[in-house]
């Protein structure tokens, strides 16, 4: 198995693969990709910058937006907000406007995938990048959109994480409608409920008691507040009934609001469909929120087994107002995985390995360079039927070619007759699988390997990682 590992960078986070991690990332990628387009998602992509005034307009993002600017750039030019341009720092906000402006050549409810780098000016850290790959999925209506698209796009991105030879991802998922509600029931005012959210979104980070210092100290919160947060957050189930209990036992006595019981309603909903169609891939987790404020309704975050401590590898929500143009209203729910964030964990701990880090089945060998042409003939009609062939740099000793291929991962070497370059009958050619030392006689317009999964590079589990979910 090739060694996977990353590259030595003097530029932190920005990360660069060797080959082998790069065979794997990439493997990923068509992983994700398969699974996005079996279930009618297509693929887009939008441009990497965006008008700055169009990337801070939700959430609290502006520290983390790279600004752009030409060299020579007229400072009067850099000064004007109107003008001033940022690398996008997620995939969704881009989607939104993307929507509205194609609005009229697109179909709804449009599904779409989208996997592209993006940039955000965080601190480096283990998955945490400033330039990545993020790959996303979602479904965007016309005025309204049903809730089972709440409960299609989760499933289809744990179906996707599943088909990795990774630990296993469970989704857990919540509803800013029952947080909001929740809040509103314990008394917490309206210009607070923003500030709440986000506070509570980092209770994995910085553990409840900060959190219910912060509420108190900075938000502006009562302890009792504070404290009925809390216990919301302690919430967590697969059970619909019993998570809603638990919800409207934590008010201790107060009266749930309608929009309480509206978010209650749906994340029941959201919880038995995702029983019915895939059990055991969503668990109900009151303690999400997710900081971005455009999200309205379902949220959701996604941790690796025996690996919660790199955090969400995947996250996502609902969110009814984000795109928007004229009289027309968009409203979408997605959900994206971090690519390089899951893979800093799946490098770093060896959880996947790659059977090889080049695309090449066949070294063929030259026996002189006089003889060289009869190679590259053998190459040419192994790569015209979709055999993936090299030749040998050099008509070195055969035992220094077939280490070399050897020492590249190549798992056959071919050995090729003479006499093919002026057209006489050549001699019989041969192939030999260096892992086995079997060596057979062969054609290269017939010939394949015993094994078709020897046709590519693939991914297998490292130690103690067991083997992808090929559950429908």
């Amino acid at each position: 198995m090739a060694q996977v590992r990353a590259a030595t960078s003097s530029l932190s986070g920005f990360p660069e693969w060797l080959p082998a991690g790069h065979v794997v990332e990439r493997l990923f990628l068509d992983t994700l990709r398969h699974t996005f387009e079996l279930h009618g998602f297509c693929g887009i992509e939008t441009r990497a910058v965006e008008p700055l005034s169009e990337l801070t307009r939700k959430g609290e993002t502006s520290k983390e937006v790279y600004l752009l600017s030409r060299l020579q750039a007229d400072p009067a030019e850099v000064a004007d907000p109107r003008k001033q341009l940022g690398l996008h720092f997620d995939l969704t906000v881009p989607f939104a406007r993307y929507v509205v402006d194609n609005a009229g050549s697109l179909h709804f409810p449009f599904k779409r995938y989208q996997i592209q780098k993006v940039w955000r000016g965080e601190r480096p850290q283990e998955g945490r990048y400033r330039e990545f790959i993020q790959a996303d999925i979602d479904v965007v209506g016309d005025g309204s959109l049903p809730l089972h698209h709440d409960v299609e796009v989760a499933l289809v991105m744990h179906e996707a994480l599943s088909a990795l030879p990774v630990p296993p991802v469970s989704v857990h998922v919540s509803n800013r409608k029952v947080a909001q509600g929740f809040y509103t029931s314990v008394g917490i005012r309206d210009d607070q409920l923003i500030e709440v959210l986000r506070v509570v979104d980092k209770i994995d980070k910085i553990g409840a008691r900060n959190v219910s210092e912060e509420l108190v100290g900075q938000v502006g919160t009562t302890p009792g507040q504070a404290q009925a947060a809390l216990r919301l957050a302690a919430v967590t189930g697969a059970d619909p009934d019993a998570v809603g209990a638990a919800v409207v036992a934590a008010l201790e006595g107060g009266e749930p609001t309608a929009l309480l019981t509206e978010g209650l309603e749906e994340l029941g909903a959201l919880l038995r469909a995702a029983q019915r169609r895939r059990p055991g891939a969503l668990v109900a987790d009151l303690r999400i929120a997710r900081g971005l404020d455009y999200y309205t309704g379902t949220v959701y975050e996604s941790f690796m087994a025996g690996h919660e401590d790199l955090g969400s590898v995947c996250s996502g929500g609902r969110y009814d107002n984000l795109a928007s143009g004229r009289k027309r209203v968009f409203p979408g729910v997605g959900i994206s995985v971090g690519v390089s964030r899951l893979l800093s964990r799946v490098v770093a701990e060896g959880l996947v390995e790659v059977t090889r880090a080049v695309p090449t089945t066949v070294l063929v060998a030259v026996m002189d360079e006089e003889h060289r042409p009869a190679s590259e003939a053998v190459a040419a009609a192994l790569r015209a039927r979709g055999i993936a062939a090299d030749l040998s740099p050099t008509a070195a000793k055969l035992g220094r070619q077939i280490k070399a291929a050897d020492q590249r991962g190549i798992p056959f070497v071919w050995f090729p007759g003479t006499g093919r370059a002026d057209g006489a009958a050549p001699a019989t050619d041969s192939v030999k699988d260096i892992r086995s030392g079997e060596q057979v006689q062969a054609d290269p317009a017939t010939w394949v390997p015993s094994d078709p999964a020897d046709l590519a590079p693939r991914l297998v589990p490292g130690a103690g990682v067991p083997a992808p979910d090929k559950t429908p």
